[in-house]
């Protein structure tokens, strides 16, 4: 079973000299952003060196930490478990997870019955407080059109096979609602304090494109 959880996109879409220059730049998601990179470097908008520094902070200082933090956390604490499936935006808030990209986020978790994937299908909305920089392949046409007409097959590219008869919820990001999968916990983690389980989460399984690792892998 398939469902896809439909949202409305409220994108501020520009149009005029904005979406000629849009136009024009090159399709590969990477290019366009060298491009832009470029074009805003020379207008003297933006200085590269401090892109660098809020890039690095995106990749290595927040990359997927934060998020497999929450995970770890929702694990290991019912209490925190509860209170994150209630409404998560207040609780990573307290543990300092905010800012642009994650002003209301929503977590959905996996179960035995139903697994969870995220995807954008207008552009590339993403809780950048807790997952850091959206993969290429997130922001990509095939994977935003892919992944709500079929996402089996898209999961089966990524080297996940789910039991025949679960479900899958796909969930469609917005400018005003992001996402957050909490993946199914691993067995034989009893006991297991919230930095060591944070080791068996990954970006793909927060975005539901993976699951997490089992014990063995992460030792």
């Amino acid at each position: 079973m398939v469902r896809f959880m439909p949202h409305d996109h409220h994108h501020d879409h520009r149009h005029g000299a904005e979406d000629h220059a849009h136009a024009l730049l090159p399709p590969d998601p990477a290019l366009r952003v060298k491009a832009l990179e470029t074009i805003l470097t020379a207008k003297g908008v933006i200085d590269p060196a401090a892109l660098d520094v809020i890039i690095d902070t995106y990749e290595t200082k927040i990359g997927p930490r934060n998020g497999a933090e929450v995970v770890a956390r929702a694990w290991a604490d019912p209490d925190f478990h509860a209170r994150l499936m209630e409404d998560a935006t207040p609780v990573v808030a307290d543990l300092g997870f905010f800012g642009r990209q994650g002003e209301h986020i929503v977590a959905v978790e996996n179960t035995a019955e139903v697994h969870n994937m995220v995807v954008c299908t207008l552009c590339s909305c993403y809780p950048w407080p807790l997952l850091g920089i959206p993969p290429a392949w997130y922001k990509s046409d095939a994977y935003r059109s892919r992944a709500v007409r079929e996402p089996r097959k898209v999961l089966a590219d990524f080297g996940v096979t789910l039991p025949e008869g679960k479900a899958v919820r796909v969930w469609d990001s917005t400018a005003e609602i992001r996402y957050l999968v909490i993946p199914e916990r691993p067995a034989g983690t009893e006991g297991w304090d919230v930095e060591r389980l944070a080791a068996l989460v990954t970006r793909d399984s927060m975005i539901g494109t993976g699951l997490a690792r089992v014990p063995e892998d992460a030792a």
